[in-house]
């Protein structure tokens, strides 16, 4: 089962938010392998996406350590265009095992400076 967590984007920034996975022994998660995308949507059923970050696009993960880090640049965020958005975080297996790690609210904390 998904975890829950919202978490908030500031506009005009650069955006980095570090998870990592363990079991539920607390033991971290080897990525070495795994794939992972993150989508967000004002609503869930809409086709269009907000925010769309793969690995190698928005996405590193780090291997033994088990960690998913998760990028925007300043250009990125700026472009972004919404106030409250759903996401999930899903994760792929070597083997092909897909995992939704995560699940929320992402907040877009508007830009006042231009």
């Amino acid at each position: 089962m998904a975890g829950k967590y919202n978490f908030s984007i500031e506009q005009g920034t650069d955006f980095s938010r570090v998870i990592t996975w363990r079991d539920q022994a607390n033991v971290l998660i080897n990525l070495t392998g795994y794939t992972a995308r993150l989508q967000a949507r004002e609503k869930i059923a809409d086709t269009a996406t907000l925010i769309d970050l793969s690995v190698g696009a928005g996405i590193a993960l780090g291997g033994t350590l088990g960690t998913i880090t998760l990028s925007m640049t300043a250009a990125q965020t700026t472009a972004l265009n919404f106030v409250t958005a759903v996401y999930n975080l899903e994760m792929t297996s070597p083997t092909g095992k897909i995992s939704r790690l995560l699940e929320g609210y992402v907040r877009l904390s508007r830009e006042v400076s231009r």
